[in-house]
């Protein structure tokens, strides 16, 4: 048996080859051309599919390094041949019939490569650009510990919304029906499943009281610290996790704005907002971040919440695929985005009242760079510790005045965030 649970199968392994293969050559997100795929093969069962999906994701995590041990032949069979066997671990008798005489000989050489003496781009599944990145920002060792952490599958995160429950009683309701689950380090909403089992047709997610949601993108809603009764606006809200969690720490009483330009992200809200209970939720689709809707409120509002678009390289473990499709080029373009985001968002913010600016990327030209120009431009706003605003609300991290959230340190999704509140 597989990891997954499925029994691998000659039939299992051309299905991981054909996603592999659409995968590699697919200009879209891998989780989208994962999800098509599965919809047009639903004769594969829960384990079945999460067989092919971890394997894929493993080659899209460790292609540089599966890369430089297949030689001269680069094919979807070869890169998940030695994925299976290198890093899975699996023997040519599990690869029974899977396996021909040729490539068995190969597989032998392909195991015999020396990682440790490959260059560290490659060793640590980088490409050249992001790994000198990672090299002016970090110390040697904490790359090499980052990188690692980034090539770590991501744990399933769990939510409780508490208009519905309380965490115990979600945790003790989710272990009699045995699943394994903990309380999450740092949010106190937080539960993480020691494994990747299928939710939504548990109890627990049709009625609203669980939704997914990594740790660290928790966090940036305590760090809004939103009250009842505000005005508060989720800038880039998308599918909305964090405007429902925004709403429920305002008991549903107040305003919550959820802007965002693409009208199918906020479609993807509406069967969550209708689960969660939430009555004070407007989603309001913009054209851009100077849209006569934003214009209106301006200084207005108590809080606001700008989760960037970002090159999302804060979430490779669960988008690995991300590595090898951002550029330098791309990163610029989203910069600039970035801080016409930041300077609408905060328009809306009244005297007296407080910006969130996060991203989940790692390079700090989308972070603090972002940060500090907004600052220069804006006096009017002033910097606030990440770590204390959290601390009063007793959640112990030691992350000083801004958040940075690592895999390897913390456990979630890297996230940044500063908050800042307009004097």
């Amino acid at each position: 048996m597989t990891a997954s649970g499925a029994r691998f199968s000659h039939a299992l392994f051309r299905h991981a080859e054909a996603l592999l293969s659409e995968l590699l050559r697919s200009v879209f997100p891998a989780d989208l051309v994962v999800s098509r795929y599965f919809r047009q093969h639903r004769e594969l069962g829960h384990a079945d599919r999460g067989f092919i999906a971890e394997t894929v994701f493993l080659v899209l995590r460790r292609k540089r390094s599966l890369s430089a041990r297949c030689a001269d032949e680069l094919t979807s069979r070869r890169l998940l041949l030695a994925a299976l066997a290198c890093l899975q671990g699996m023997n040519r008798r599990q690869l029974e019939g899977v396996l021909s005489e040729s490539e068995s000989k190969w597989l032998a050489q392909a195991k015999a490569v020396k990682i440790d003496e490959l260059p560290p781009a490659i060793r640590l599944d980088l490409p050249d650009w992001l790994y000198a990145e990672f090299m002016a920002q970090y110390a040697a060792d904490e790359v090499e510990r980052l990188a690692n952490g980034l090539n770590q599958p991501a744990p399933l995160d769990l939510r409780v919304n508490p208009l519905k429950a309380g965490r115990s009683e979600v945790l003790a309701r989710l272990l009699a029906d045995g699943l394994a689950a903990e309380a999450c380090r740092y949010s106190p909403l937080g539960i993480r499943l020691l494994g990747k089992p299928a939710l939504s047709k548990h109890p627990l997610f049709i009625d609203g009281s669980i939704e997914v949601q990594d740790e660290g993108s928790q966090l940036l809603g305590f760090l809004v610290q939103p009250r009842r009764g505000e005005m508060i606006a989720d800038f880039c809200a998308g599918a909305g996790g964090k405007t429902l969690l925004l709403g429920a720490l305002m008991r549903s009483q107040g305003r919550l704005y959820a802007f965002d330009v693409a009208e199918r992200r906020l479609a993807r809200l509406k069967p969550r907002l209708a689960r969660s209970g939430l009555s004070n939720v407007y989603p309001l689709q913009i054209e851009s971040e100077r849209d006569v809707k934003i214009r209106r409120l301006a200084g207005k509002l108590d809080r606001v919440l700008v989760d960037a678009p970002c090159s999302g390289l804060g979430t490779l473990r669960r988008n690995p695929d991300l590595k090898w499709r951002q550029m330098p080029a791309s990163v610029a373009e989203l910069c600039a985005k970035q801080a016409a985001i930041l300077a609408a968002a905060g328009s809306l913010v009244k005297v007296g009242g407080r910006l969130v600016y996060a991203t989940c990327s790692l390079l700090e030209a989308e972070n603090d760079a972002v940060v500090q120009a907004f600052l220069a431009q804006h006096p009017d706003f002033v910097p606030c510790s990440a770590q204390d605003i959290l601390a009063r609300q007793g959640i112990a991290i030691d992350v000083g005045e801004r958040l940075r959230l690592l895999p390897h340190q913390h456990g979630t999704d890297a996230f940044y965030a500063a908050v800042m509140d307009r004097r």
